[in-house]
């Protein structure tokens, strides 16, 4: 895998998948490697994507300081990997965590991004709650795996540290997938694999910045921005990630039918039609 070296001198990598203008990918997790993103390629096979491994995850390095694992500290990790990439200007995508990181890139420095990406985006940034949650849950209680899976996410919920999360998580993943099938649990027993500990418990540590502040420069930025949430998915819901669009001038929200966390595994098809639209107009 190529690599690159971040402003504190921190090993990073990425891997290049597909052909065409680049897609840059921020994986979420938090502390999750870019590996699970690679069926991206599915829904973006006019571009070329570039999933890079954060700090500390898949081929990347730990940092020397675990402080820079935190959510703002990443920010500064996506600028060395465009100016790796020699990019003047880029367009940025970020899953779920990552879509806090990506906002912000995308907010301090407007002029390196053409167009935003926020695929089941974390909203914590902007300081949005997901209010309907336990419904999103209940829309789900005709499934059969519903009441074990109600039993994941309280116990996910209520573990003191990421390590002791993680037998939760997976019993809790059907709620994310629009179809709990076999590429879907695939998809979630990779999880625990791909997942750094230290990552994941230091992205959201000694958060400092204010979200009343952010919306502002939301609310003047003129990049323009997809927001991408699945019908089935409990965190964000579509509701959610409307609240977020509507914070950008430029702010458009697609709401994709019968899909949860991970869209592009239940209609790559459907996905990529709003990625081509929304990427391939001029800016």
């Amino acid at each position: 895998m190529p690599t690159f070296t971040a402003s504190d001198g921190t090993r990073l990598a990425y891997q290049v998948l597909g052909d065409g203008p680049p897609l840059v990918c921020v994986p979420g997790g938090p502390g999750r490697a870019g590996t699970y993103l690679a069926g991206l390629a599915g829904a973006a096979g006019r571009r070329s994507l570039i999933l890079l491994d954060n700090r500390g995850t898949g081929a990347s390095d730990e940092p020397a300081d675990p402080a820079s694992y935190g959510m703002e500290g990443l920010v500064d990790d996506i600028e060395a990997l465009r100016i790796r990439l020699g990019l003047e200007r880029m367009d940025l995508l970020g899953h779920s965590s990552a879509g806090n990181t990506a906002l912000l890139y995308a907010l301090r420095r407007p002029e390196r991004v053409a167009r935003l990406v926020l695929l089941a985006p974390s909203t914590r940034a902007v300081g949005i709650g997901v209010d309907d949650f336990e419904e999103a849950l209940a829309r789900r209680a005709d499934e059969d795996w519903y009441e074990s899976a109600r039993a994941g996410i309280k116990g996910w919920l209520g573990a003191p540290t990421i390590a002791d999360s993680l037998p939760h998580r997976e019993q809790a993943a059907p709620f994310f997938y629009g179809r709990w099938d076999e590429a879907a649990r695939a998809h979630a027993r990779a999880e625990t694999e791909e997942l750094s500990e230290p990552a994941a418990a230091g992205f959201y540590a000694d958060i400092t910045l204010d979200p009343a502040e952010v919306r502002a420069l939301a609310a003047e930025s003129a990049t323009p921005v997809l927001v991408v949430t699945g019908e089935r998915d409990p965190f964000p819901t579509p509701a959610t990630g409307e609240r977020l669009a509507a914070l950008f001038p430029h702010g458009e929200s697609y709401v994709q039918p019968g899909a949860g966390h991970y869209m592009w595994l239940e209609d790559p098809k459907a996905l990529g039609g709003a990625l081509d639209a929304f990427l391939g107009r001029a800016v």
